[in-house]
């Protein structure tokens, strides 16, 4: 019973980090594009980008239309946090980095009890359990 709650509480809170953060690209662009040229990415283009990414992901996790699709959405939220966090401490900025380690250990969790909440079990899980 602890997985299942564990499982939903840190999914939901990692839907909201994720909505949360894709709301602030929308809402505050200029402020975003400023942060992101601090990091050293000057893509324009990579705003709305993110912004389609960061809702997609969680709602692949969410609604699980497909385990292979929310497997991949865990996996690409992974490397999301993990290079965001880099990305952080490369600038020298390691407070910058928090949202990242917090996301980090709530994706982790969600991933490693998702087959205790969920019906359809992921494969992935199953095999690195062994």
């Amino acid at each position: 019973m602890l997985e299942f709650y564990g499982y939903w509480i840190s999914t939901a809170l990692l839907s909201v980090l994720y909505l949360a953060s894709a709301a602030i690209y929308a809402t505050r662009r200029d402020w975003v594009r400023q942060a992101l040229t601090e990091l050293g990415f000057t893509a324009p283009f990579l705003i709305p980008f993110m912004i389609v990414i960061k809702v997609l992901g969680p709602v692949a996790i969410l609604s699980r239309v497909s385990v292979p699709l929310s497997d991949l959405a865990y996996a690409g939220i992974f490397f999301h946090l993990l290079l965001s966090g880099l990305a952080h401490i490369g600038v020298r900025k390691p407070a910058g980095a928090l949202p990242a380690a917090i996301g980090l250990a709530l994706l982790l969790t969600s991933l490693m009890t998702q087959n205790d909440a969920r019906d359809m079990p992921s494969p992935y899980i199953q095999a690195a359990m062994r």
